[in-house]
């Protein structure tokens, strides 16, 4: 989730496209709670491990 937050930052800083921008804002924030929260050792949706 973060590689594709930062694939849409990239494309949008290039294109100037705004939206694109804000999803990868918004993906990137979401993709490091996600991994800090695995990292903690915390269940993330309801499975200790995703394979």
């Amino acid at each position: 989730m973060i590689v594709l937050g930062i694939i849409l930052l990239i494309i949008g800083f290039v294109t100037g496209i705004s939206i694109l921008w804000t999803l990868g804002i918004i993906l990137v924030i979401i993709g490091l709670i996600l991994a800090v929260l695995g990292a903690a050792g915390r269940e993330v949706g309801g499975r200790r491990h995703w394979y």
